[in-house]
This record gives structure tokens, sequence and C-alpha cells, in this order.
């Protein structure tokens, strides 16, 4: 459940500009134009620029989008690796920073439309604490119960194992069933990429999938089970049953390997979460991408689309931007792509045809995110906790008839998001198993989730509900479909064996779609570039 809130990362399409954050709400410093000292050619020719702050002609690195996933990689090689990759340059096609990540504020209510919320892993914290938010913070209750729909009821997702024979999603021989499966009383593994679906009905039931796992990845991925690749979309989970030989041996020789190579101290600027909980922001998600680009200075390039990069003979890499000023050439001595694959592949096409035909084929679903309020009193009594609406939200099996994906139960995840007397609920609609949404107009979506909602949430002769917002993501998240990982695999290999060393691939189709793994995933390439400059970049 908790994935839910991690319906990340969305990325719309650059061509859809109504649905970009309006300029009168950006920070000053993101309205006005970046000077490069630099030659800007109107007309064909087209010269290589300086870059700002540096005596070099030539940046350490130039990441392309800017994104959250561009922007932490950015932010990690100028707070770790800083002795290799002074000049780092982020470009990003759109006016503003922060990609998916759409925070909105209106007459009392703050909102999302993009990714909810993040877990507040280590690396995550860390993100925050290095862009100076620590203070920021705001932290979910970990108490907060979760809810699936089943057979026409909000059921409650069991938090610890010693909920599990009480809760009652499930049926007593599916309980058993499972917890046989677990240990590893069950059929053994195939011997292919098994799907989602095969490896979770396999190992623990059909009553696990249908009932959480199904519903799950409609959270995650707005994903068709049946298609997604386990060892892709849940590789941890995947890799227990190939240590341990099932899901509890993994489990426990995990925790002995754990055991026997020490954590290094835990960096003491760090908040400490307690239990399962979820974190955003005071002022919502957007604070993150907008302070690691006050962060990054001028080194931040807005409105700038990359039309084509090409290899020096020295080794390293020049790229042409189209930008305000005209056309702009910089050179890098590395370079990381974390736009999406889509448009990645059309600008390496040039350079390797393989590898631009395996990011060519990643899928990315259209999902739509409804923001609604209604009256506290609209809510089912049933549904109330102590008379209010507390929790973190539900999701829908596609087997229970709900268009609806899932609903996040906003105003009360976090303080201070509508005002008193008011429920915020923030909707997802769509992903791969329902990309008809495309054709609907926003008044028909918000018919709908209306509808689904009142099957369960909300009272049926309530008023109607007051829209706050419509956001439809045309090519929202990737899915890691079985053979995800060789086609990644595919275009990295293509990238280096053509010789294109020190140009990297990062985003959310190679991390994974949680924002928080994007931030984890962000450290890992910064670490690969520092690795690749201090081997093989010149000076």
């Amino acid at each position: 459940m908790t994935a839910l809130i991690d319906l990340s990362l969305l990325r719309s399409s650059p061509s859809v500009s109504p649905f970009s954050m309006p300029h009168h709400q950006l920070p000053p410093r993101f309205r006005k134009p970046f000077r490069l000292r630099c030659s800007v050619a109107e007309g064909p020719t087209i010269s290589s620029s300086k870059i700002d702050g540096g005596e070099s002609s030539i940046a350490d690195c130039v990441v392309v989008g800017g994104g959250i996933s561009g922007l932490c990689i950015a932010q990690a090689l100028a707070t770790k690796h800083r002795d290799v990759a002074s000049n780092v340059i982020v470009t990003e096609a759109r006016d503003r920073v922060g990609g998916n990540i759409t925070t909105v504020e209106r007459d009392g209510y703050l909102w999302e439309e993009g990714p909810n919320s993040f877990q507040p892993s280590d690396p995550i914290l860390t993100m925050a604490v290095d862009s100076g938010l620590k203070d920021d913070l705001v932290l979910g209750d970990p108490n907060a119960p979760r809810f699936v729909l089943w057979k026409g009821k909000l059921r409650l997702v069991p938090s610890k194992p010693t909920d599990l024979p009480f809760f009652d999603l499930m049926s007593i021989a599916g309980k058993l069933r499972a917890g046989f499966g677990a240990i590893g009383i069950r059929p053994p593994p195939p011997g292919y990429e098994e799907s989602v679906e095969e490896f979770v009905r396999r190992n623990l039931g059909a009553e696990v999938f249908e009932r959480f796992i199904e519903p799950f990845c409609s959270g995650v991925y707005a994903g068709d089970p049946s298609k997604l690749s386990m060892k892709a979309a849940f590789g941890r989970v995947w890799k227990l049953e190939e240590i341990g030989g099932s899901i509890i041996g993994g489990t426990f020789k995990t925790i002995q390997e754990r055991n026997k190579t020490p954590k290094p101290p835990r960096d003491p600027r760090l908040p400490k979460p307690k239990g399962q909980t979820v974190g955003s922001f005071r002022k919502g998600l957007t604070m993150l991408p907008e302070a690691i680009a006050n962060s990054l200075g001028s080194n931040v390039k807005l409105s700038w689309k990359l039309s084509s990069i090409t290899k020096l003979g020295n080794g390293g890499y020049n790229l042409t931007f189209e930008t305000p000023e005209g056309m702009v050439s910089l050179q890098s001595r590395s370079v990381v792509m974390t736009i999406p694959s889509h448009v990645a592949s059309n600008l390496l096409h040039p350079l390797s045809a393989a590898a631009a035909d395996a990011l060519s084929q990643f899928y990315y679903p259209p999902v739509a995110s409804v923001t609604v309020s209604y009256p506290k009193e609209a809510i089912r009594k049933e549904c109330l906790i102590d008379g209010e609406l507390k929790g973190f939200g539900q999701l829908h099996p596609r087997s229970q008839g709900i268009e609806t994906l899932g609903t996040i139960y906003s105003s009360s995840l976090f303080p201070n998001r509508a005002p008193s007397g008011r429920v915020l609920l923030l909707n997802y609609i769509g992903g791969a198993t329902n990309t008809g949404i495309l054709s609907k107009t926003e008044g028909e979506l918000v018919e709908a989730v209306d509808r689904d909602l009142r099957k369960m949430l909300i009272n049926p002769n309530a008023k109607d509900p007051l829209v706050l917002g419509v956001r439809v993501w045309p090519k929202a998240i990737p899915q890691f479909l079985v053979g995800h990982l060789d086609l990644l695999d595919t275009a990295k290999m293509a990238l280096r064996d053509s010789g294109f060393h020190g140009l990297f691939l990062g985003g959310n189709y190679v991390s994974g779609v949680a924002l928080g793994r994007c931030v984890e995933g962000a450290y890992e390439v910064a670490a690969e570039v520092k690795e690749f400059l201090s081997q093989y970049a010149y000076k």
C-alpha cells in the first residue's frame, strides 16, 4: 500500500505545455534567463561555449534532464565528488525544474499532481539535508492504516506480522497457502524470467496475488502484473528466493550477511523516522527540486532543448541545444542522459542504432491524477475512525469493478493540506490496463472517480466534489516488463562497444520508478561518473 504514493516517476510529454507550472508561480530565479559566456549562432554555424564559473571551455559533466533524477545526480556530484566534477551543468527543455513533481497550492489546499510522497530512506534524507530542507521535512503517521477494496468493503491491510491471523482480507486457506509457500513448500522456479503474477502465484498463492500484489502493482507502476518482470520491478523480493531457496530462507540469509558486515556509522545529521512511514515537505515535494536548483545556481539551464550530441576526437562530447538565446553548444568530458527513454532513443540514434532501438522499446502508459475535496460529513460513517478519516489511502484490485487505481487521503497524511472541515483526496486513474483515459475529457475523468468513491468511501447522496485539479500524463511510468533488464543492458553495452565511454543512462527507467529509488539511483550514477572521470577523463 505504501507504494501508492510512489506512483512515480510520472513524466509528462514535453509537448503537453498546459500541464506545466504557470510561469508566474515559479521562484524569481527560474523566471530569469540564464546567460552563458558563449557564442550564440542564429544560423547553422554553432560555436562551443565557456561554462559559467569556470576558466575551462569544457564541463566535467552535463546532465541532460532537470527532473528529480538529473538534479540529484548533479547534487551528488557537487557534494560527494567535487574533486573530480567541479563543473557540472544541468539542462532542462522545459521552463521549470522537477520533471513530474508538481505541487499546487490554492485556496487553502496543497496537493500533488505527480508523485505524492516518498519512503524516507537515508539517501533521500541525505539529499534533503544537503539541500537545506531538514527543517521542512514532514513525516506521516507510521500507524496510519492502509486499505484494499474487496467485495464492496474497504479492508484493513496488516501492518505487522502479529496482525496476520486477524485481518479479513484473506481466507484461512489463503493464509496457509502463503505461509507454506514462503518457507519453500511450493513449485520450483520455472527456469525463465517470470512475470510478477507468475512469481507471486507460485510462491504465495492466488489470494496474495489478487488481493495484495495486483493492486500494489497498480499503485507502483499503474501496470499489468501479468507482463511486469518480477526480477526487474521487485528485484529485492525476487532475489530472496534466488539466494535462499525461498522467500523466508532468503530473508534469513540476508539478515545473516548484513550482520557479518556492519553498516558504517549513520550520518548524525539525518532525522530518524519512526516505523514504516512516508515523507514529504512542508510546502510539498516541489521544495526538493527547487532547493537543489537553487544550490546549483546558474549551472541549471532552463528551456535548453538538446538537439544533437556528437563524440569529439579527444574523447569528450559536444552537445548542441536550442535555447531562448539561439543555438548553443557545450563540450563536456562526460554526459548523463536522464530524459525519458523514448526521447533519449531519438537523440542517440546517430551514435548507436542498437542502443536507440533498445531504448525505444520501453513502454510508458498514460495516467491521470484527479484531486477532489468533499466536506468531512460526506465520508461514510463506517469509514471514520474516532470521527475522522484516518489512514494512508486505499487500493482497488482490477477485479472489483472499480476504474480508479487508488485513492490517497492527502489531508490525513500530512498537515495543512486542506481547510478545516474538508477532506482532500488524490486519485489515480488509467495505466497499462486502461489506456482509454486519453480519449476522456476532464469532466468524464472526474465523474469516473466520483462514481467509484461513492461505492465505498463517500455517501451516495453527498454533494458533488470540489474539483481542484485534473492532470493527464500521456506517457507516465516506464513499465519494467519481462525483458526490461536485458533491453537496458543491450542499450548500455551498445554505447560502450561503440566507444562512447563517459556517456551514461539514468532516470526512472534505469533506477526504478519510486521517487526514493530515483534518488538512490542518482547517487549510484554519480559514483559511476566519478569513477570514469578519475580513471579516463583528461584535465
